[in-house]
């Protein structure tokens, strides 16, 4: 599969190795009693803060974009998602890979602005989140950010286990080394940023939502979930 930067918005396929987890039926299962309408509204309200903390890129990949709730509530003229389903249909505005994010291809030196939510925990071990990252900087235009969003163990340990497709236990400061070896520079580290889960306790109403994300004191009473933003280096 081979992705060609510069073309209007088209659907692309690529072969996944992924074996074992049906993570279509277990998405499904997960999220049974979650309403999806409460989700994109409360998403609406996160990623418009997240993509503001980007610096508003123009070119944005969404890695392991689930429904979408990030990538389709952005404003960027060009945006791109990864992922092993295709939640997404057949939308006319974001470029749609489907695959292995750890293999898939990508244009080097293109985006700049990458989201990464939930996803570092679901690899194998610590030397595939090594990988990635370094695949996910090489696509990255020089300047370009990272914003890097997931559950930390530290604040989530008893329940962090309670989903099956949970493998590496990360804290904001282990992906902070795992971006340092990869080379980017770190320039925030939120320990504590959202709720663990949709069945936890961030509240759906999108007023509440745009006024928690903007109150960091509440971050450190409900935030179970890491945020980190980091930059490619120039060259």
């Amino acid at each position: 599969m081979t992705a060609y930067p510069g073309r209007g918005p088209r659907r692309e396929r690529a072969a996944s190795d992924l074996e074992g987890i049906d993570y279509e039926q277990l998405y499904d299962f997960r999220f049974r009693r979650v309403s999806q309408s409460a989700r994109v509204g409360v998403w609406q309200e996160i990623a418009a803060q997240v993509y503001e903390w980007l610096g508003r890129p123009q070119r944005v990949l969404d890695v392991s974009t689930g429904h979408g709730e990030f990538i389709t509530a952005i404003d960027a003229p060009e945006k791109w998602a990864i992922d092993t389903v295709d939640f997404l249909g057949p939308r006319t505005d974001v470029r749609m890979i489907v695959g292995d994010a750890r293999r898939v291809e990508l244009p080097t030196s293109y985006f700049d602005g990458i989201f990464v939510s939930n996803f570092l925990e679901h690899l194998d071990h610590a030397d595939e989140i090594a990988t990635l990252l370094h695949r996910l900087r090489g696509a990255m235009a020089p300047g370009g950010r990272i914003a890097i969003l997931g559950p930390n163990f530290r604040f989530c340990s008893r329940e962090y286990f309670d989903f099956a497709d949970h493998k590496v236990a990360l804290t904001h400061r282990s992906v902070e080394e795992h971006l340092h070896a990869a080379g980017f520079a770190v320039h925030r580290v939120v320990a504590q940023f959202l709720p663990y889960s949709f069945r936890g306790r961030l509240p759906t109403n999108p007023a509440l939502v745009r006024a928690y994300v903007r109150f960091p004191p509440a971050w450190r009473v409900l935030g179970k979930q890491y945020l980190l933003l980091a930059t490619n280096p120039a060259g």
